[in-house]
């Protein structure tokens, strides 16, 4: 090993050891020894979507530059869509252990009981912000200020229906985004960094871009509109080109605010003495170039499921290295953990690897190891040479990255291990599908926090009332017709209590004046809606090309009351007593918040 690297490896072990054993210094002289975490995921980028890829469409100085002054991972793997990817670099573990099995209302969520990255951490002495899409659960304690973040601004639901100037919420507390959502979210990040520049700090930015709706500011924008891509899909699949178009001029924003983010860091001469990594949730959101490879988000192929994977420390790591050994999301916690030198004390055995040999060491005797990809009952796996596909088919993933030659005939031996190896992890960690299988409440006033959100999303109508749109993250309650049509909410009241309840309403002014009563057990509360509230659909004029999503509109809040509410578990319901007009409400969520 070279002079340098050794010198490298010796520090992370001095690091790892020294503030492991010596507990009796301060906290404060524990967190100058301890290097700052600035941890960074983009929504549906695909591995392609850089131009440190080889992707000429688009240009990613600042992303590239993490990879350039760092260490990238060739071979990283995540999982085929949002919430699964984020619950497993949070906690080290397979999503399907954490009661992870779906994007929305609910199934989303980990479970309660387990350790995240940002707990460890946040015990360990550092200031600890989440700022972006969350996607890992709404109420506390499944909220990311009761997962070891102190501080939170975003919005914690799959996908939002705006852009610019949203409603989000800090804390729990509803309030109102400033500007592109992304840029928004890293000024967040900015006044973080800025405020915790003395002591040690955690960072992470979930953004929510290139997700759709695709919506980019102009001056993204404007340099697409009618440009000729010359990279394009490979294979059978059509691509919409505009739609790529704008994921393309959404990354160039995220590269913008990578910059921004290192450029802070420079000015208050943090930067050695912090950890930045790049990654992505999934493959890309539409077929797009993405290096040849089959599949897009969703799909348990090579394209579905590859992430960039950069990490810079100046100074600290070496410049430039690529690591050829496949890796995953399972194992950023236990690799954090042990560069900053902190046990990681985790509730149940963790999955992940740390990856500190492969980022100093030029040569050490690394185990080979299985990466397993699972969604919506697919399930493939991994080696360093190949892969197995969810029909059992077995492809050389070192001379066929885009899986076109089944040889699974010619290693018969190969294939049946990694089936053998497939069907082992699945008994293993049990994956939940479908929805019926899950019989977790919502929980509605945890004793340590102030608020709680029950929002449409995890609503169930009746009678006439209907989504917004069927896929439900973003969506409100409309068609409300009849006093016999009501919503219903599942939901666990962790603790007696009263709560002020606000309901986030629109009406028009022809149905003025109905009584809307909320109900669970024995409590009741109503009011007569009586100030008109009816104002468009949004969303349409900021898309770059047609969405899938609900489009939004503003709704008005209104006190329904103070509701007392005994613990257990039950039905909260909303009808109306009183409908003078044709129609009711249309009904976005209701704030309970502890008197």
């Amino acid at each position: 090993m070279p002079k340098k690297s050794i010198v490298l490896y010796a520090l992370s072990l001095f690091i790892t050891i020294g503030c492991k054993t010596d507990r009796n210094e301060s906290a404060t002289e524990l967190n100058n020894k301890r290097p700052n975490i600035v941890l960074i995921i983009a929504d549906d980028q695909g591995w392609g979507d850089l131009s440190s890829s080889g992707n000429t469409n688009l240009s990613t100085p600042h992303i590239d530059a993490l990879a350039k002054n760092g260490v990238s991972f060739q071979n990283f793997y995540v999982q085929p869509v949002c919430s699964p990817t984020r619950a497993e670099l949070l906690t080290g573990r397979h999503f399907p252990r954490l009661g992870v099995f779906d994007t929305s209302a609910g199934g989303e969520r980990m479970n309660l009981g387990e350790t995240t990255l940002a707990e460890i951490l946040k015990n360990g002495g550092y200031a600890t912000a989440a700022y972006g899409k969350w996607h890992n659960g709404m109420q506390p304690p499944y909220h990311p200020n009761s997962r070891g973040f102190d501080d939170y601004y975003g919005f914690t639901s799959g996908h939002w229906g705006n852009y610019f100037s949203p409603m989000l919420e800090h804390n729990g507390e509803i309030t109102k985004g400033e500007g592109f959502l992304v840029d928004d979210l890293t000024t967040k990040g900015l006044e973080f960094i800025s405020e915790h520049e003395n002591e040690s700090f955690f960072l992470y930015l979930p953004y929510n871009t290139p997700h759709s709706p695709m919506q980019v500011p102009d001056a993204y924008w404007n340099r697409f509109e009618n440009k000729d891509l010359a990279m394009t899909y490979h294979g059978e699949e059509a691509e919409d080109q505009d739609f790529t178009k704008a994921a393309l001029a959404m990354v160039e924003n995220i590269d913008y605010n990578v910059g921004r983010i290192t450029q802070r860091l420079q000015e208050l001469d943090l930067e050695k003495n912090t950890i930045i990594i790049y990654m992505t949730d999934n493959g890309p959101n539409g077929f797009r170039w993405n290096g040849g490879m089959r599949g897009k988000k969703g799909w348990v192929d090579e394209g579905g499921v590859r992430s960039p994977f950069f990490v810079q420390w100046k100074d600290s790591l070496p410049e430039g290295k690529e690591i050829n050994e496949i890796a995953s999301a399972i194992d950023i916690l236990p690799t954090l953990i042990n560069i900053v030198g902190l046990d990681a004390k985790t509730k149940k055995p963790l999955d992940g690897k740390d990856l500190t040999p492969l980022l100093w060491s030029e040569s050490h005797n690394w185990q080979p190891r299985l990466v397993y990809n699972h969604w919506a009952g697919k399930t493939s796996v991994r080696s360093q040479k190949y892969r197995l596909d969810n029909e059992n088919r077995l492809y050389d993933m070192v001379n066929d990255h885009g899986q076109t030659t089944d040889i699974s005939q010619q290693f018969q031996k190969i294939a049946d291990s990694l089936i053998k190896a497939k069907n082992e992890w699945l008994a293993a960690v049990n994956p939940k599908f479908p929805r019926d299988e899950d019989n977790r409440p919502f929980t509605l006033g945890s004793p340590d926090h102030q608020f709680t959100q029950i929002p449409a999303r995890d609503g169930t109508p009746h009678g006439h009332i209907a989504r917004s749109n069927r896929f439900p993250n973003n969506t409100f309650f409309t068609h409300w017709k009849s006093e016999k049509d009501s919503i219903s909410w599942n939901v666990e009241v962790l603790a007696d209590g009263e709560f002020e309840v606000t309901l986030y309403y629109t009406c028009a002014a022809e149905n003025i004046g109905p009584t809307i009563e909320l109900g669970f057990g024995d409590s009741k509360i109503a009011t007569k809606i009586m100030e008109a509230h009816d104002p468009p659909l949004t969303g349409m004029e900021n898309d770059r090309t047609p969405r899938m999503e609900s489009y939004v509109k503003d709704f008005k809040p209104v006190k329904l009351g103070t509701i007392a509410l005994k613990k257990g578990r039950g039905n909260l319901t909303l009808k109306a007593l009183e409908i003078p007009g044709d129609k009711a409400i249309d009904v976005r969520l209701l704030m309970f918040s502890k008197k």
